[in-house]
């Protein structure tokens, strides 16, 4: 571990300060660890290997909807099964007479999770969308699943 010294200004030292006891941190030091691993984070997710927004995430896509919402329900669904590839699970809630919630966990390249989520929230009846996006290494080893009856099988996680 590297020691480094910063200098700041007394308004950023006291916007990091009220950060530090905000989320119960340690020291400055621990704030400032996290902080720059969440820039990290965002930097590989925004350019990926390639810089072209290449790399591979976990998600999760939460949205607050109208039911009631003409077709809103079919789209959705419809929407989910053309993804399937991305999804990992979805919880549903009903949050009144009117409004649910879904909170779907998505899995894959981050293109392909951002287009899902602006296709999700960009529906008619969608009243709020978040997108919490986390970087995630592909893993590209070989495994096998034994099955019963010696029906197991090869494949790589993607």
């Amino acid at each position: 571990m590297q020691r480094v010294t910063l200098s700041v200004d007394d308004d950023l030292l006291a916007t990091l300060d009220r950060h530090m006891k905000k989320h119960r941190y340690a020291s400055r030091s621990e704030a400032l660890r996290d902080i720059l691993r969440d820039a990290a984070a965002r930097e590989a997710l925004d350019a990926g290997p390639a810089g072209k927004e290449e790399g591979f995430c976990i998600a999760t896509l939460a949205y607050v909807y109208d039911h009631e919402t003409r077709d809103l329900g079919r789209r959705l669904t419809q929407a989910q099964h053309k993804h399937h590839d991305l999804q990992v699970a979805t919880l549903h809630v009903h949050l009144d007479h009117d409004s649910c919630l879904e909170v779907s966990v998505l899995r894959g390249p981050v293109k392909a999770v951002r287009a899902m989520a602006d296709e999700t929230v960009s529906q008619r009846g969608v009243r709020h969308g978040q997108l919490h996006l986390v970087p995630a290494e592909l893993d590209t080893k070989r495994h096998s699943h034994g099955g019963r009856g010696g029906g197991g099988h090869d494949h790589i996680h993607a």
